[in-house]
C-alpha cells in the first residue's frame, strides 16, 4: 500500500513540474494577430493590430493542460463579464501554435501587484478580488487590472520588453484604453528583491511609480 501511494505522489509531482515546465509567448497559427502567453501556470490570449493600433480583445486565467488542450478558468475577459469563472478549452500545440519564446528571463513570470511606495512610505496591497497582474515570458509583457468575482474589466495593455543590467524597457504594441500610446517607449529602473521585484521610474502620464510586484 505504502508503494502504491508513494507512485501516486510520484505523478503528481511529474504532473505539477511539467504544468510549471509549460511557459513561454506564442502566436496563433491561423491568426498572426493572436498572442499566448503562459507564465506560473498562467494563461493570457490577445488579440491586437499594432499596425493599426487596435486592440480587440483579451481573456485569461490558471490553466491545467489535459491532452493537446489547455483547460483555462476564465478569470478575465474583456468581451464578457459573464465569462469569468467559467472553464474554457484551448487546443494547444505545434499545429496550433508557433513559438515566440520561451520563457527565459530574470523577470519572467505572473507578477501581481502587491504594494506602492511613496517617498520612505510604503502602502501594501493584499491579495483580493480586484488586482492588476503583469506577465512576462521571455520578450513580451501584459497587464491587466480585473476583479475576479465581478467580472469587472479595467483594462490592459502590452508588447515587448527588455531587462537589461537594471534597465527594464517596456516597447507598447497595445493599449485598451488609449491607441495613441502604442508605438512608445517606456524606461524603468528594475531589481528582484527578496523575491519581490522592484519598478521604478516614470508612468505613461509622466508620473513617478515605485511599484513593488510579487508572484502570489
Amino acid at each position: 500500500m505504502k508503494t502504491i501511494f508513494l507512485a501516486i505522489a510520484f505523478l503528481f509531482s511529474v504532473a505539477a513540474q511539467a504544468q510549471q515546465n509549460l511557459k513561454g509567448a506564442y502566436t496563433s497559427k491561423v491568426d498572426k494577430e493572436v498572442i499566448l502567453c503562459l507564465m506560473d501556470g498562467y494563461f493570457v490570449e490577445t488579440k491586437y493590430n499594432v499596425g493599426t493600433k487596435t486592440f480587440n480583445y483579451t481573456w485569461g486565467g490558471p490553466f491545467v493542460k489535459e491532452g493537446n488542450k489547455l483547460l483555462v478558468t476564465i478569470h478575465f475577459d474583456s468581451r464578457d463579464k459573464a465569462a469569468v469563472g467559467k472553464t474554457k478549452e484551448v487546443a494547444f500545440g505545434e499545429k496550433h501554435q508557433e513559438l515566440v519564446d520561451k520563457g527565459e528571463n530574470a523577470l519572467a513570470g505572473n507578477w501581481r501587484m502587491s504594494g506602492r511606495k511613496n517617498g520612505d512610505q510604503f502602502t501594501e496591497n493584499p491579495l483580493r478580488a480586484r488586482r492588476t497582474y503583469k506577465l512576462l515570458t521571455g520578450t513580451r509583457f501584459q497587464w491587466m487590472a480585473i476583479n475576479i468575482e465581478t467580472g469587472e474589466f479595467s483594462g490592459t495593455g502590452g508588447g515587448t520588453y527588455q531587462f537589461i543590467n537594471g534597465k527594464y524597457t517596456e516597447n507598447i504594441a497595445f493599449f485598451s484604453r488609449d491607441s495613441s500610446r502604442v508605438g512608445a517607449s517606456l524606461n524603468f529602473s528594475g531589481k528582484i528583491e527578496n523575491g519581490q521585484w522592484h519598478h521604478s521610474g516614470l508612468s505613461s502620464k509622466g508620473d513617478p511609480i515605485y511599484e513593488i510586484w510579487s508572484k502570489n
